[in-house]
């Protein structure tokens, strides 16, 4: 909730060892009068019976986790200016690349209404970098080990049906191989084989997305790779201990370094 309350710096978190029945009238009066903006309040699942008492002081839901509930009281003037929680969900897929043989590997779902063939991938998880996800879920659904290399593409879609009716980030990587022998997921796949990059980017059975990113793969061989990939480098955040991954197009080591315009 760190990146909640730096929002408000005068919003009040009450503690989660103090009881819900510490929420009176006369502590939210107290908390207006201290000048505070907000309060937040944990309910853990076993104290959900606490949820009601709030909700009769005001609060509203701001999220939920698998073990508790999160609601919110706003104390400032006008509408609410807390941020909302979450709303999008991140998939990731891998296209695995093989230089050497211009062979790609790709995958029919099983659970699809429509067997398409598409890159493997599925749902990053909560503190799992794009490419490690790529990586994962690789591996999970056919067997093939595998390395990250680049980002290639990013599509945003709304009220995505897969995502509760939220927005959908889908990532796509561009992965090397480190085996090649297929054993993949039955539970998962239909099919699952190394396909000839040129015979992806001609079929009609792919989804429209996979047949972009198998255009985009076959100018990257032909014309060159740093033409099509975003590369990822880790930069210390302005929160002191804490790193991020920032993904773009090359940069010269000579402009990472300079300390003026020349």
């Amino acid at each position: 909730m760190e990146w909640l309350r730096d929002k408000l710096h005068n919003a009040y978190e009450v503690p989660r060892t103090v009881s819900a029945t510490y929420l009176t009238l006369a502590a939210i009066q107290k908390w207006r009068s201290e000048g505070r903006v907000a309060v937040w309040l944990h309910i853990p699942i076993l104290q959900s019976r606490f949820i009601a008492p709030a909700a009769s002081l005001g609060f509203c839901f701001h999220h939920a986790e698998s073990d508790s509930s999160t609601l919110t009281l706003w104390l400032g003037e006008g509408p609410s200016r807390l941020p909302g929680y979450a709303t999008h969900q991140v998939g990731v897929a891998g296209a695995v690349f093989d230089e050497n043989t211009r062979k790609i590997l790709v995958v029919q779902d099983r659970s699809k209404l429509k067997n398409m063939w598409k890159f493997p991938g599925g749902l990053s998880e909560p503190g799992e970098d794009i490419g490690d996800t790529a990586v994962r879920e690789v591996f999970e659904e056919t067997g093939i080990k595998s390395e990250f290399r680049s980002l290639l593409s990013i599509r945003q879609q709304h009220t995505h049906p897969g995502a509760f009716g939220k927005s959908d980030m889908y990532i796509i990587c561009r992965l090397k191989p480190y085996s090649f022998t297929i054993n993949f997921c039955q539970r998962e796949c239909l099919r699952c084989e190394w396909m000839d990059l040129s015979d992806l980017v001609k079929t009609e059975n792919t989804t429209p997305i996979t047949s972009r990113v198998a255009r985009l793969l076959l100018y990257g061989y032909r014309e060159g790779f740093d033409k099509i990939d975003l590369t990822v480098e880790e930069l210390p955040a302005v929160y002191t201990g804490l790193f991020y991954k920032i993904y773009h197009k090359e940069l010269p080591d000579s402009y990472k370094t300079m300390t003026g315009m020349d």
